[in-house]
């Protein structure tokens, strides 16, 4: 494949998308980026990598920002502007390596509304993964060592800052089919299953 392509992957916790993503990743032959985009953004921006991890797909604890929103439109403060630092900051200048990067390099990324973010790009596949609730409650407590009761607890706080994240700056809802061009059930077909689909998908949106 000689043309940039990119692979958006969107998950629940303890669907194992982020497992998934990087096997997919591996069998292309190209990047996988998760949290390695903090540490970018940072480098580009001169801002701390510790106030990106932070901001890290999640809101300030503030009832108002979690119901309104803040579409990205990709602008960028000045160093010199009292907001430069601000999550809204913080977020454009991830968006604007992932855009870089997509421009340079295939590569496959985890979370941080990048399906939003790069909506416009042709060789773009958008991937959403889940399991059902108890399944994911299962995997949470295996890797974890936890109990079921601190798991349910985990899963169901991750999933709503999540949400409360991908809402605020895409005014869309995280989980809608509509936002991607596969859903897949991690459990009925497996992690292996779900790497040979997207791996399919993508050769084939690469003929395009």
């Amino acid at each position: 494949m000689d043309k940039h392509f990119v692979i958006t992957i969107s998950r629940n916790c303890g669907s194992g998308g982020s497992i998934i993503g990087d096997q997919v990743a591996k069998e292309l032959g190209i990047s996988y980026i998760d949290r390695q985009l903090l540490t970018m953004a940072s480098e580009q921006s001169g801002i701390s990598e510790t106030l990106f991890a932070q901001a890290d797909e999640k809101l300030k604890k503030s009832f108002l920002t979690k119901v309104t929103q803040n579409v990205y439109k990709g602008e960028l403060l000045p160093p010199e502007d009292d907001e430069f630092t601000s999550n809204k900051n913080l977020f454009n200048y991830q968006a604007k390596v992932l855009k870089e990067l997509a421009a340079e390099q295939s590569y496959v990324v985890i979370g941080r509304c990048s399906d939003f973010i790069l909506k416009d790009m042709k060789h773009l596949l958008r991937v959403y993964v889940h399991a059902p609730h108890e399944e994911c409650v299962r995997k949470c407590m295996s890797e974890y060592m936890r109990s079921e009761r601190e798991m349910e607890k985990h899963i169901q706080k991750t999933d709503k800052v999540r949400a409360e994240y991908y809402f605020h700056y895409t005014g869309k809802k995280w989980n809608d089919p509509a936002n991607y061009d596969l859903c897949l059930n991690s459990l009925t077909l497996g992690y292996d299953g779900c790497v040979e689909v997207i791996c399919q998908t993508a050769r084939r949106i690469m003929e395009k």
